[in-house]
């Protein structure tokens, strides 16, 4: 493969890659380049929302220790978008005014990641190129740049309208609203969460977030972003013709693959830039696609790892790509080792658990979430309880004892648990009502999780070293991130965390 290893893009998922192979760049064995379309190194783009909350500071984004990466070799360019790639040269050619015009290569890694969606609305331009150039007020939060504006707004407790029913725009909604922004959802499908949720926990979540005070208008088209005279956002007006009036708008409308290197490169693509499970891009095994631009599909009949001629598309969450990086830098350490044992191979992540990650309200959901008590399709069982008094709901779809999907809303702990038992694969207790209690007075603990349970998805951590890490001496969450890198994904397992503390005595958040 060579010694001459180029990553385009600087995303977490480019950072994580080259995190694992700085002991080789600094033992002299691999050249790396990192090119980046930013002017500023990776950072946590999963917290960006956090941040134009004002939850968090610059410093809470940064995922590179730049000096330490220089003085280890590593080779970086910075605000230097790729344009297209020569692979027959094996040459990356910059955009003009870029620092260097070209970059050579004997592997090539493509972790350019998805762009933010544009609506077609009138009153903006829906190309994706023209996301720099939005009115003032209408932002897709994707930097810390485009957090400012929605910092700004919530500093004098502004009014937001968010477009957008899904994960994120829940998550921006909740965090403006309890920093004291009045702020109005907008969403094109019968209910929130439409991924994620079925039609009940759908409808009892909208119910919930009004309760809190977000107003929500669901099953509804946006037509016109109205501009004041002097061109900055004044609304959002819908088909019926309403109009709701607001100082910014965020445009959370999900995210489609970048792919537009990889096609005019020649490579195969799709709804992402297309790879086999051992993440080539191409024939010869020297360019690979990593994160959200990656697309595994295999058509081997044969494979047992790939579902034969079915994609999987790109997850559009930081673990499943942190994993990916993982494996290929092992990858890339056994051809630097001229090891012929093959590895084993990238584990297949069909799913994972979604949580909307927010103070006033707890949801989460993986797997298999359809059916109803009543039905038992396949040999699958489903229980369901709710309390609409309450905001709170719990759905469990089982197979020969086993959780293979759940929905929990309003249900901290009980949400927790039944994360560790949907990763571990374990058996449920026969009686359910338990998981159920984890949140009630009469709290019931039902066991810590076995050793090997995935505690933090992103980053791969097993409850054996975060209660390692516990014993060691570790009294926060933070100081749990620090040690096993544990909750520094997506945030969505430090509830999880929190409750090991909370069972070995350590309250501190």
């Amino acid at each position: 493969m060579g010694d001459r290893l180029l990553v385009v893009g600087f995303g977490p998922v480019a950072v994580r890659l080259v995190d694992e192979l700085l002991p080789e760049v600094a033992a002299g064995r691999l050249r790396v380049t990192v090119v980046g379309a930013e002017a500023r190194p990776g950072y946590n783009r999963v917290l960006v929302g956090e941040y134009a909350v004002g939850r968090t500071d610059h410093e809470a984004l940064e995922l590179v220790d730049e000096p330490a990466w220089r003085g280890a070799g590593v080779e970086l360019i910075l605000g230097a978008p790729v344009t297209w790639v020569d692979r027959s040269a094996r040459v990356a050619h910059l955009a003009p005014g870029s620092p260097v015009e070209e970059v050579g290569y004997d592997a090539l890694v493509l972790a350019v990641g998805a762009r933010a969606n544009v609506p077609v609305l009138r009153g903006i331009n829906p190309d994706p190129a023209a996301v720099a150039h939005l009115p003032r007020g209408v932002t897709v939060l994707r930097t810390p740049a485009d957090g400012d504006q929605l910092r700004a707004v919530v500093a004098r407790r502004g009014r937001v309208v968010v477009l957008g029913g899904g994960v994120l725009g829940l998550e921006l909604a909740l965090a403006a609203h309890e920093q004291g922004c009045d702020v109005t959802v907008v969403h094109h499908r019968p209910w929130l969460l439409t991924r994620s949720a079925d039609r009940a926990a759908g409808a009892m979540l909208e119910a919930v977030l009004a309760r809190a005070g977000v107003h929500v208008v669901a099953d509804a088209i946006a037509r016109e972003v109205v501009l004041h005279e002097g061109g900055d956002f004044a609304g959002l007006r819908l088909a019926d013709g309403q109009l709701l009036a607001g100082d910014l708008l965020i445009l959370a409308c999900g995210t489609t693959p970048r792919t537009g290197v990889a096609a005019g490169a020649g490579l195969r693509v799709d709804r992402g830039i297309l790879v086999n499970h051992d993440l080539e891009a191409d024939t010869e095994g020297r360019v690979f696609a990593i994160g959200d631009c990656a697309e595994v599909l295999c058509a081997d009949p044969t494979c047992t790892v790939c579902p034969p001629r079915r994609g999987r598309g790109p997850a559009g969450l930081i673990g499943p790509g942190w994993q990916q990086a993982q494996w290929l830098a092992a990858r890339i350490r056994r051809e630097l080792d001229s090891d012929p044992e093959p590895m084993e191979p990238l584990p297949s992540i069909e799913s994972d658990v979604i949580r909307l990650k927010a103070h006033s309200v707890e949801f989460a959901a993986a797997g298999e979430i359809d059916g109803e008590p009543w039905e038992s399709p396949c040999g699958r069982s489903v229980a369901l309880w709710a309390d609409a008094a309450a905001g709170s709901l719990a759905k469990l779809v089982l197979r020969d004892d086993r959780l293979v999907g759940f929905i929990a809303l309003g249900l901290p702990r009980t949400a927790a648990e039944l994360g560790l038992r949907y990763g571990d694969g374990a058996e449920v207790p026969a009686d359910l009502s338990v998981l159920l209690r984890l949140d009630g007075p009469d709290a019931v603990d039902p066991g810590s999780p076995s050793p090997t349970a995935t505690l933090c998805r992103c980053a791969g951590v097993p409850a054996e070293d975060v209660t390692a890490a516990i014993e060691d001496g570790c009294r926060s969450v933070a100081e749990i991130g620090a040690a096993t890198r544990a909750g520094t994904g997506c945030g969505g397992c430090r509830p999880v965390l929190q409750q090991l503390l909370d069972r070995d005595g350590a309250v501190a958040h």
